[in-house]
């Protein structure tokens, strides 16, 4: 086929791109479309940055997402090319650190399973949005994340488990997963102008600018930048001209010229069914939905094709292969969340193949619409529901604090001005009162608005608060944690000493550096733990607490020990 030959099913294609574009409302696309190596199309189209009016170009920047996963199980399959890894041996018998909720999960969990949507866990993703913790902090807490299925029970996506998957690359190759990438698959395959963050995206002066649709108008946001920790999953920047490179990867078997790069096995594994997802497509050419290890499986129109999709706060992309026909195409847009990729794609296609377009544009049109109408309804419904002429229990004051959870981390409330403010993961969220102790904690740069409920302990304070981080499981539990100061030496260290107590001798001492003890004659020593104030409970005796009294010179003079039977008053005689 020569190059005009193969143009002419793309005929008015550039004027088709600028009409979705414009439907849409996407500042701007880069398409690349190869097949039998041949670059049939390496375009850019619109804008990516719209305030100073520059173009997109085949050499535009765009963070492309959950693209990204291919990558790295692409980094996996070649430890297993070299014996240095197997797909099915347990995660724990090379991380035997490595531990979730559930037992069995945890011993029998493989490196197939990490990459194939099938842990049984749902996605968790507001554990690692925006948060700055390391990637081996984030392992360490995957402990505490609740399930919804048994392994292997149910296709769900999940980002933390292709973290866990970099995380294992690195453990494994001593280097980082991004130095792995960078070596082995980025500098063979010519992807010089591909980063691991949009920090160094940016440094180039060809990353295009994100941007979102709200309240239906188009605006410029942050970049995501919070990236380091879930990068496996989703943190490459790329564009079209290096993702060319990724894709003639992929439709030569793994081979990149004369060589060899990964094995033609590995990446027919890649390319094969591993999981069946459950069928929600209800388009009649788009059936047999299934995931491979990092990429989607479908036939389109009966052609097998190999797709994976990306969104991060700003872009989407999609990159898609149909490996009968030796096709591929990339689609990378800076818009959030919008269907121009899949249009596109689909769009060349059916040009390609010589068959009758189908109206895409419209169907997805149809769904936006609907979608959008039952966003209001579901507003409407809130507000329905709410019950009118509440108020909080208490003060708002008693509503700040710190809450904890040992897998998600730490919400922090605050109040200013009679307004309360949760901050999690650096992301400050107004609340605003719905009823009784429930507040609409809102997410301003993605419309979205999550219910805090705040709870009392028997003494009627506020001690924990409870929100649906993950709909397929419970609400995620925060429970309140003492001021931080209360564990510092200096606040601490008034308390030691020797107390008097019913003619006996109670010690009070440092158990550690932060943290305090009580003894008496004949006992065990007890941990203290810190309350509020001067309060501490004891750890182990339910229902008892110490709370130290200070004279008006600021000296502890004496402590109250609190019993469910009662209380005793222990004089303080020494430091």
């Amino acid at each position: 086929m020569n190059q005009s030959e193969a143009k002419k099913p793309l005929a008015h294609f550039e004027d088709f791109v600028h009409s979705i574009l414009q439907d849409w409302k996407v500042p701007g696309a880069a398409v690349a479309i190869i097949q039998n190596d041949e670059i049939l199309l390496s375009q850019g189209f619109g804008q990516r940055n719209r305030a100073e009016g520059l173009e997109v170009t085949s050499e535009t920047l765009f963070p492309i997402g959950s693209c990204t996963k291919a990558f790295t199980t692409a980094a996996i399959a070649l430890l297993v090319d070299e014996g240095r890894l197997d797909w099915d041996t347990p995660v724990k018998a090379y991380l035997p650190s490595f531990k979730l909720y559930d037992t069995f999960a945890t011993e029998r969990l493989t490196p197939r399973d990490l990459v194939s949507h099938r842990s049984g866990l749902p996605r968790h993703d507001l554990m690692w949005y925006n948060s700055t913790h390391t990637r081996k902090e984030l392992f360490d807490r995957l402990q505490y994340l609740e399930p919804n299925k048994d392994l292997r029970q149910l296709w769900q996506y999940q980002n933390l488990m292709y973290m866990v998957a970099g995380y294992l690359v690195g453990e494994l190759t001593g280097q980082t997963w991004e130095e792995f990438v960078q070596k082995r698959i980025f500098e063979p395959l010519g992807m010089t102008q591909s980063f691991f963050s949009i920090e160094q995206a940016r440094e180039q002066g060809q990353c295009s600018h994100p941007y979102i649709h709200l309240n239906d108008e188009v605006k410029e946001m942050a970049f995501y930048a919070a990236q380091g920790a879930i990068a496996p999953a989703g943190a490459i920047v790329s564009s079209i001209k290096d993702m060319s490179r990724w894709i003639s990867l992929q439709t030569n078997g793994g081979k990149i010229g004369e060589t060899q790069l990964i094995s033609e096995a590995q990446i027919a594994q890649m390319h094969s069914p591993q999981m069946v997802m459950p069928e929600t497509n209800k388009y009649a050419e788009l059936t047999n939905s299934t995931y491979g290890m990092g990429w989607f499986l479908h036939t389109y129109r009966g052609h097998k094709m190999v797709e994976h999709g990306g969104n991060i706060d700003g872009f989407s992309s999609l990159v898609t292969i149909l490996p009968q026909k030796n096709i591929g195409i990339v689609v990378l847009t800076n818009l959030q969340v919008n269907p121009v990729p899949s249009i596109l794609t689909y769009n060349i296609i059916d040009r390609l193949l010589g068959l009758e377009a189908v109206p895409w544009n419209e169907r997805f049109r149809k769904e936006f619409d609907e979608m959008k109408a039952a966003g209001t309804k579901g507003k409407e419904k809130s507000e329905e529901d709410r019950v009118q002429g509440t108020s909080p229990s208490h003060p708002l004051e008693a509503y700040t604090g710190d809450f904890e959870h040992p897998g998600y981390g730490t919400i922090s409330i605050t109040e200013h001005g009679g307004q309360l403010k949760a901050i999690f993961n650096s992301m400050e969220l107004p609340l605003k009162h719905y009823h009784y102790d429930v507040f609409d904690a809102t997410v301003e740069k993605f419309d979205l608005t999550i219910k805090m409920s705040f709870f009392t302990n028997t003494r009627g304070d506020i001690d924990t608060l409870s929100a649906p981080m993950e709909s397929a499981v419970k609400d995620i539990v925060f429970k309140r944690v003492p001021n931080k100061q209360m564990t510092e030496k200096s606040f601490l260290e008034p308390f030691t000493g020797i107390y008097e107590v019913m003619d006996m001798q109670m010690i009070v001492a440092f158990k550690s550096e932060h943290t305090l003890s009580v003894s008496m004659p004949g006992q065990p020593a007890f941990e203290l733990v810190p309350y509020k104030g001067t309060e501490f409970q004891v750890k182990g005796l339910s229902g008892s607490r110490i709370e130290f009294k200070r004279d008006e010179s600021g000296t502890i003079t004496e402590a109250i020990i609190i019993q469910p039977g009662g209380a005793i008053t222990a004089i303080k005689k020494t430091k």
